[in-house]
């Protein structure tokens, strides 16, 4: 199974992003891989490795394909599209938000 998608995240597929979707595709009991959508089979890398993914050196706004094989290969389509075409700065104010909540004295 595959699809296409455009990356949402104001930072691509960098740092943070690229370790929601190692973290995310690792869910999954399926062999999940990502590329640029215009660079073919030889682009695809395995999303399970974040040096792989920040490789890639995907920006906001380009095309990725999002390739899945396995059992789960459906809902781990789903989810790293999910994370893929929504914007990953309201996950991190959250994140912020209760980090300082925690470190206030």
């Amino acid at each position: 199974m595959e699809r296409t998608v455009t990356v949402e995240p104001e930072a691509g597929l960098h740092a943070r992003p690229a370790s929601k979707l190692v973290q995310t595709a690792n869910r999954f009991d399926a062999d999940v891989s990502i590329g640029r959508a215009d660079d073919g089979d030889d682009g695809l890398v395995r999303a399970d490795s974040m040096l792989s993914v920040s490789g890639l050196n995907v920006e906001h706004g380009e095309s990725v394909r999002v390739v899945a094989e396995g059992p789960d290969a459906e809902a781990a389509l789903d989810a790293v599209c999910d994370l893929l075409t929504s914007p990953v700065e309201e996950a991190d104010e959250e994140e912020t938000d209760g980090g300082d909540a925690e470190d206030a004295p």
